[in-house]
């Protein structure tokens, strides 16, 4: 295992300012309304900037070769990239998500336009090239924008043959995933001792843990963090369903529990993306229009986390 070059880290460094800077100065562009544009958020290692919600694919995408399911993916998707959202994350592990994301994209026309992350995900990290290859051909685009070792299954060898990727030009970014808050000793590890561009954890106002070490340790490595079950797979939500928004939760621009949920996620310390599921072009809208407008401050973070422990 390598240290990250110090020369890389400072020009990321300048990356992350240029780009926040360019993130600022789209805000205050005539005619764009601060309070209603999009978030966006930066990519540390390269200052590249990304629509601050994504969407993810674990279950909902899993649906196999019905066309009738299969054209509702689509305009889940086709939702999602008009209301100006941009990263899709799925994995090998998802069933038949890759294909049917792939089918979807090609659609409704979109494969030159998606943020495209996916996973290694294999204990016999040998196959590793050939599944990654594999997850590209499902989803029909020439290469994948992010691939991360999916919950540090052979992270290794995996993150070598990622990092010979992006080596080649074959790859833009690589990095680690985890879920439900486990072995976060060893994504710690991973992220002192390995240069990554992104990790992905779990993060909601109920599972908080990465709020200790983790995301402080993301914030001074550089290293973008998506952020996977944000309404812990629809739980939250679900619970909150007959709960009226209170007025504090209204004071953010939120006009429903999931988008109150997802200002509290963007509103966490370096925090990137979020990438909620869903299976309603409805809701798929309704999320990414959650980084439009103010973002929860810390008492009203403290507020929606207290309501929920006590519901």
């Amino acid at each position: 295992m390598t240290e990250p070059n110090p020369v890389n880290r400072t020009n990321g460094r300048r990356r992350f300012l240029a780009g926040a800077a360019a993130a600022v100065a789209l805000q205050s562009l005539p005619g764009v309304a601060r309070s209603a544009a999009p978030l966006v958020r930066v990519i540390p290692s390269t200052g590249e900037t990304v629509p601050a919600v994504g969407l993810g694919s674990w279950i909902t995408f899993n649906v196999g070769d019905d066309p009738v399911m299969r054209a509702s993916s689509a305009a889940v998707m086709e939702a999602f990239f008009a209301a100006g959202g941009r990263m899709i994350d799925s994995s090998p592990m998802y069933g038949s998500s890759q294909e049917v994301i792939g089918a979807g994209l090609e659609k409704i026309g979109r494969t030159g336009d998606v943020f495209a992350a996916d996973k290694v995900w294999t204990g016999d990290t040998d196959e590793g090239p050939e599944q990654i290859e594999q997850s590209r051909a499902d989803w029909r685009i020439p290469r994948f924008d992010l691939l991360q070792v999916h919950n540090l299954v052979g992270w290794e060898a995996h993150l070598d043959t990622l990092a010979g990727m992006k080596e080649a030009g074959r790859l833009r970014y690589l990095g680690i995933t985890t879920s439900h808050g486990r072995r976060h000793d060893l994504v710690e590890r991973i992220m002192t001792s390995r240069k990554l561009d992104f990790i992905q954890v779990t993060y909601n106002p109920v599972d908080r843990a990465v709020e200790n070490r983790i995301l402080p340790l993301a914030r001074e490595r550089g290293i973008a963090v998506i952020v996977n079950r944000p309404f812990r797979r629809g739980g939250l939500t679900r619970r909150l369903e007959n709960v009226k928004l209170p007025a504090w939760a209204r004071e953010t621009g939120a006009e429903s529990w999931a988008q109150i949920l997802l200002k509290f996620v963007l509103s966490g310390p370096a925090v990137t993306i979020p990438i909620p599921a869903t299976t309603r072009p409805k809701h798929a809208r309704e999320n990414v229009a959650a980084a439009a407008g103010p973002l929860p401050d810390p008492a009203t973070r403290e507020k929606l986390s207290a309501f929920l422990r006590d519901l």
